[in-house]
């Protein structure tokens, strides 16, 4: 391959795909692009900051279209990235060596040949069967009685359609990368929000009797369970984004090689396929969303100054008269906690316990019902 060539490929925009127009601006991860192109990402990652003029006047953040780095911009915007001037002089150099070379000779291109007529070149399109064919299976061949079209026009009206489904698809997995970043905003949000909850479950239960230690345990567990399956939750629904975007990528990078094929009949051939990946590509229907506030844990806050009053009237040393009114305990007839009989204060204590025990029980089933409404 020529060397030159080598070059240009070097030189090409991963935004749009067409050598670098200068300023030519390199992010923090050492790749480079177009200002332009740079300032085109950066304003659909962050569509809601002020813009004049065309360009954000803020900051905000994007990531990086090879290798997904994400770049944090100051005030200044993509006007803040330094400028790569090396590859500007490249750039003019090649210029100026591509203008003073000659010319490469004409490849001569080879059209496709029928397969049931010999030699007969594939010419027009039959729009019934739509499929390239030669004008021999018109007159008396399978598609004699078919509707046919010549090759220019289908060939200008499916890549059209190409183009679009390609434009359509990337602009998806823009907002499917935007999905992901929240999802993963989630699991971080949902792990400190756990953390939170059971350090503060774990410190009210440090100053209750021993008693108390099988009812922590219980609901931290509780607290546990339900961030475990939310994060499970969340984690396989970003595998889910995850694996349909690259799906996605992998459908416009075969777009983008098709559209390359300067050849209308084999293009024709592969078309109509790739227009219906693409349209599969671009629906996420199937994929659930995640509602508002799935990631709050504070229905797990616990007030236990009740349960500690109670507790601090027991008298765990009963005498064996006491066992004859355990039918009695925590009856209503129990007057205040204080000056209260052992037994009545113990039925008070357990009557708390189980109240309290029951509220979390309650709320365990939210993650659930979080799953159902997000899947509906």
């Amino acid at each position: 391959m020529n060397p030159m060539d080598n070059l240009e490929k070097q030189l090409i925009c991963p935004i749009c795909l067409e050598m670098f127009t200068k300023p030519v601006v390199i992010l923090p991860c050492q790749h480079n692009l177009c200002r332009k192109c740079a300032n085109d990402i950066f304003q659909a990652s962050n569509p809601y900051l002020p813009t004049r003029g065309g360009s954000v006047t803020s900051g905000g953040r994007f990531r990086c279209p090879s290798c997904r780095h994400e770049v944090v911009l100051d005030r200044h915007g993509v006007y803040g990235l330094q400028r790569n001037l090396l590859v500007e002089n490249i750039i003019d150099m090649f210029k100026q060596e591509s203008t003073s070379s000659k010319p490469a000779p004409d490849r001569k291109e080879e059209q496709p040949l029928c397969e049931v007529h010999e030699g007969e070149k594939i010419n027009i399109y039959c729009v019934t069967h739509s499929v390239p064919t030669c004008s021999m299976c018109k007159v008396f061949g399978a598609h004699k009685d078919c509707e046919v079209a010549p090759l220019t026009s289908i060939y200008q009206t499916q890549k059209t359609e190409l183009s679009d489904g390609i434009a359509m698809v990337v602009g998806n997995n823009d907002r499917i990368q935007g999905i992901i970043s929240q999802l993963e905003e989630t699991c971080r949000a949902i792990e400190e929000n756990g953390r939170r909850q059971k350090s503060q479950v774990c410190e009210k239960f440090d100053n209750l009797y021993t008693i108390l230690e099988e009812k922590k345990r219980e609901m931290s567990q509780k607290v546990t369970a339900e961030q475990e399956e939310k994060l499970t939750y969340i984690r396989g629904l970003t595998r889910k984004y995850g694996d349909h975007l690259e799906e996605s990528c992998k459908i416009v990078e075969t777009g983008i090689q098709a559209m390359e094929e300067p050849e209308m009949a084999i293009f024709l051939q592969t078309s109509k396929n790739l227009l219906i990946k693409i349209e599969k590509a671009s629906s996420t229907a199937h994929l659930d969303k995640v509602e508002r506030g799935y990631d709050n844990m504070d229905h797990y806050c616990v007030n236990l100054k009740k349960e500690r009053n109670a507790l601090s009237n027991i008298d765990f040393i009963r005498d064996l008269d006491d066992e004859e009114e355990d039918g009695d305990v925590g009856t209503p007839g129990a007057e205040d906690v204080e000056g209260t009989p052992v037994a009545a204060a113990g039925g008070v204590a357990t009557a708390a316990l189980a109240q309290s025990s029951a509220v979390p029980s309650q709320l365990n089933s939210s993650p659930i019902a979080a799953k159902s409404t997000a899947s509906t």
